[in-house]
């Protein structure tokens, strides 16, 4: 099994997040110069970006059939 390293989880997480947060970053990341080297750990940053959208689109529409109930 492949272990991954923390540079990798942390990409995967900054791109979930990014999709999951529906509020404007308080200090807007540059990929340029992220923390984490985009041509390594791209792939991990767009897999967690394409995690998150699916997870957002559920989590609105639970909002919403929330928000039908309840009105």
């Amino acid at each position: 099994m492949n272990n991954l390293t923390q540079e990798e989880i942390h990409a995967f997480v900054i791109g979930l997040w990014e999709v999951l947060n529906p509020l404007d970053a308080k200090y807007p990341m540059n990929l340029e110069t992220a923390e984490f080297t985009t041509k390594v750990e791209y792939h991990y940053y767009l897999g967690g970006r394409a995690l998150g959208f699916p997870l957002f689109c559920m989590e609105v529409f639970g909002l919403v059939k929330l928000a039908i109930l309840i009105f």
